[in-house]
């Protein structure tokens, strides 16, 4: 059996993929990695140890089926780089603080892959659309239920088919990355997390008002937590031309602010608010086995702890209109080529000039992001086990050039600020 935490596997299948639903909540990831990464980025490592550990307390955990593979790898240190699926479900749980409708089974209405780089300078961060039409492989899902091999497939299906397992399963054979960890967060983590940053500053063109998610904001910047957080996240109708491609540019304009807060320090001072935060991603989310030890969580955090906004590059998949459906996307086959090769090479990019997605577009009047001052660490204590001296340092930069990908291809870096474009409709 191959090594898939330390090598990419081979395609497990040919994936088409198409284009958006036109109904359904959608949950919106910001994720493990955010959370443990803000944890070390301004304390250190002592205190990424006691809240880590704090906060795993209790979460719950599904099998991959690849613990063998992975078991003894130093998430840290893997050989061209570590991949880690992020899914948003729209699934409740009892005692939800979010009333978003009625739930038509369960399905990964956001799904974003993460690719740390080996030398810990770049992380890539790709959004697969929720009405891509796929080919699915055979999978075991998390139930122990064998699910067959399915052609012509909308992707967020993949997530009630056979859970986290069988989503992660599916990428894998789209890109033909090993994919050794998952993590899957709920409507209330979200609410949670922008609360305990104390909201993020998003700015918009012109007025996003959209009844389904129950988002109505006006042309300017606005700093928005909690439900308002969610809602905006969760819009279609309201940003670009209402569809699911639109929403993708338009949520990693959030996201992109979002990692310039965590990175540049501001309201993630203090011990309290970086335990929350840790505690606000993990305690709403499902991981998988390979990925519930505090240790690996905080080895992967102090992997990230250097990376810059420039460093940070959120990607959609390439798709062009399914020509079956023109309500859903399939696979765009060159670039897909083309950001698949780069992933498993492990190799430094850049998007082109015009990149921006149908939901966003520059903000010329923003000052550029720049590298903040190194964080002050704190005094280690007798509580933690996870040190600095214990984590492998992560490779020398390599002089290798960085390519650009094709224009076509949409997305940007951390670095870029951008404003979210309100409907025409």
């Amino acid at each position: 059996m191959p090594d898939r935490s330390t090598t990419p596997s081979s395609p497990r299948g040919v994936a088409r993929h198409g284009r958006l639903r036109r109904r359904g909540p959608v949950r919106m990831l910001l994720g493990l990695v955010a959370g443990t990464m803000a944890v070390v980025l301004v304390s250190g490592v002592s205190v990424a140890a006691i809240a880590v550990r704090s906060a795993t307390s209790g979460v719950q955990t599904v099998s991959l089926g690849n613990e063998d593979e992975v078991a003894g790898v130093d998430i840290s240190a893997i050989q061209g780089g570590a991949n880690i699926l992020l899914v948003g479900s729209d699934e409740r749980d009892d005692g939800s603080q979010v009333d978003a409708g009625e739930v038509d089974g369960i399905r990964n209405d956001v799904t974003i892959l993460a690719h740390l780089s080996a030398d810990h300078t770049q992380l890539t961060a790709v959004s697969f659309p929720r009405d891509l039409m796929i080919d699915v492989p055979e999978c075991v899902g998390d139930d122990g239920q064998v699910y067959p091999a399915e052609d012509y497939v909308q992707f967020n299906t993949t997530l009630g088919r056979g859970g986290l397992s069988c989503t992660v399963k599916t990428v894998e054979g789209m890109t033909g990355l090993a994919i050794p960890y998952a993590g899957k967060i709920t409507f209330d983590g979200v609410i949670e997390m922008s609360n305990a940053i104390g909201g993020v500053d998003v700015c918009v063109t012109r007025t996003i008002r959209d009844t389904d998610s129950g988002i109505d904001l006006t042309a300017g910047t606005h700093t928005l937590q909690g439900a308002e957080a969610l809602a905006f996240l969760r819009t279609r109708h309201g940003v670009g031309d209402g569809s699911d491609i639109a929403r993708i540019s338009s949520q990693q304009v959030f996201l992109s602010s979002m990692m310039r807060k965590i990175i540049s320090g501001g309201t993630l001072g203090d011990v309290t608010t970086l335990y929350k935060l840790a505690s606000a991603a993990l305690s709403n989310m499902t991981l998988s086995s390979t990925l519930d030890s505090p240790d690996t969580l905080v080895r992967l955090a102090l992997a990230l702890k250097d990376i810059q906004p420039a460093g940070i590059v959120f990607v959609q998949y390439p798709v062009v209109d399914d020509p079956r459906d023109p309500n859903r996307v399939v696979q765009s086959t060159t670039d897909a080529a083309a950001l698949n090769a780069a992933l498993n090479a492990d190799q430094k990019f850049t998007l082109g000039d015009d990149s921006a997605g149908r939901g966003s577009v520059s903000d010329g009047t923003a000052p550029v992001a720049t590298t903040p001052p190194a964080a002050p660490s704190e005094t280690s204590t007798p509580s933690d086990t996870t040190s600095e001296s214990s984590v492998p340092a992560a490779p020398a930069a390599t002089d290798a050039p960085t390519t650009t990908l094709p224009s076509t291809i949409t997305g940007q870096s951390a670095a870029e600020a951008t404003c979210s474009v309100g409907s025409s409709r």
